[in-house]
């Protein structure tokens, strides 16, 4: 890394959260995920389904699509790692995944409003998906080397923030310019630029070849000052020629390792459950505002802005407390927030709360819900920027990448776990409101299981 000076790597490490983060805000949550359910649900309503019946079933799809994405990364992303951990290599698999990435996201322009696609794009997302979830992997194990144990926190929440206003800024440009209303307006009520055709919901759907540019444009500033990191090994010199078999030996004994390692156990336990939990809020909370508060894809884009303009300012804020205080205080706080607004979304219609009659016609369930979105994007962020510093300060730097590997592992183990549970309870209720309610339970038990997390553990433990 000669020549590229330790601020600049910083900064360039930075621009993979500004590159990455519309693929989680314009493509899982705010416009694609909602564009996907409401063409799904009319098109079980065009068949002969009941309204309420055709959005849960469309919400049962959507969270099946995730459910099969979230096991592949589960099962793949540790032996990935220690593999990358042997041959002492990362960035190749950021350049591999990135693809994937790009491909993907690029294909969801296919999502046609009559939904005849439905199932290919379901497939393309996923493979986006994978795409990013896994070039995250192989960008966090580049951490360690980025600071001191002080600084990480720092670095890593201000990462998050950098991100979420990558993330903001892509949403705003697709809300003032391409994604079109029910009317075909955009938000400053104009067509959609470039000639995209309203009626074909053209604009909408120019979210994936958006997200797919915008991540090629600035992944080239990420690889430009991030290199491979030279790490030496005792016995074996620099590290490269290692195997598969060798990775997975290694992998073999981390794994074992692991119950002896109480602090690292519990971590990952916890976070198995509230990663789990916090992305099921995300990937069903456009849904949840589509069909429980009948808003358009403009508003659910608007709650969006407001929860990812929070989720920057708190990340950065979390990264500041994290540096302070040390990063478990942080995730501890955040889940005890993220149980309060779990049972607010529950107990809320468009006619009450929680028994609690609105006035007719009122809109506070707007408001209350736009508060929510701020709240879940401010401890949403902090959160996942103290998880990330967490981590690092259980991992020995020599093998990163397979501690993220576990990382992913258990943030994607049981990735079917929330959204398989968000599709069994819509499906009994045939409720897409009283569907979000496991998320609760799953936030309940990663706080009991952060207990038994040391403040300041040592990688051996």
């Amino acid at each position: 890394m000669t020549g590229i000076s330790p601020k600049k790597r910083i900064w360039g490490w930075f621009f993979f959260d500004w590159a990455s983060q519309p693929y989680n805000t314009l493509l899982l949550t705010f416009i694609f995920g909602p564009y996907f359910g409401s063409i799904v649900s009319a098109h079980f309503v065009a068949t002969g389904m009941e309204p309420e019946a055709a959005r849960a079933q469309a919400q049962s799809i959507w969270g099946l699509g995730l459910t099969i994405s979230g096991l592949i990364i589960a099962f793949s992303a540790p032996v990935l790692g220690a593999l990358a951990d042997a041959a002492g290599r990362r960035l190749v698999w950021v350049w591999f995944f990135s693809v994937l990435y790009v491909v993907g996201s690029a294909a969801l322009w296919f999502a046609y409003p009559d939904a005849s696609t439905y199932w290919w794009m379901l497939i393309a997302f996923g493979i986006g998906f994978i795409g990013m979830e896994f070039a995250t992997i192989f960008t966090n194990a580049l951490l360690p080397d980025l600071g001191t144990k002080e600084e990480i926190g720092q670095i890593s929440g201000s990462g998050f923030a950098f991100g979420y206003w990558g993330g903001v800024l892509a949403l705003v440009i697709m809300l003032l310019f391409f994604a079109e209303n029910e009317t075909g307006k955009t938000l400053l009520k104009i067509p959609p630029l470039l000639g995209l055709d309203p009626q074909m919901r053209e604009g909408t759907r120019f979210v994936g070849p958006f997200s797919a540019l915008w991540y090629v444009v600035f992944m080239a500033i990420f690889f430009r000052y991030v290199k491979e990191p030279v790490r030496a090994r005792p016995g074996t010199g620099t590290r490269t020629g290692a195997g598969l078999s060798a990775a997975l030996r290694e992998l073999g004994q981390t794994l074992r390792s692991l119950p002896r390692r109480q602090s690292l156990f519990a971590f990952l336990g916890s976070s198995l459950f509230y990663r789990d939990a916090l992305n099921g809020l995300y990937g069903f909370g456009g849904f949840y505002a589509l069909n429980v508060l009948d808003w358009s894809i403009v508003q659910v884009g608007v709650f969006g802005i407001i929860g990812a303009v929070s989720g920057a300012v708190f990340a950065w804020v979390g990264g500041r407390f994290d540096r302070a205080f040390g990063p478990r205080p942080v995730i501890i706080f955040c889940i005890v927030v993220l149980i309060v607004v779990g049972t607010v979304i529950v107990g809320m219609t468009r006619a009450q709360i929680w028994g609690i009659p609105f006035a007719g016609g009122s809109s506070l369930p707007d408001v209350i819900m736009y508060v929510v979105g701020a709240t879940i994007g401010a401890a949403g962020g902090a959160l996942q920027a103290s998880s990330r510093t967490m981590m690092v300060r259980h991992c020995d730097p020599e093998h990163a990448a397979e501690a993220f590997g576990l990382y992913a592992l258990s943030g994607k183990a049981t990735a079917f776990l929330a959204p398989g549970l968000v599709t069994f309870a819509t499906y009994v209720t045939a409720n897409p409101r009283l569907g979000i309610s496991p998320l609760i339970g799953l936030f309940v038990v990663a706080l009991l299981l952060l207990f038994r997390v040391k403040p300041d553990p040592g990688h051996a433990d």
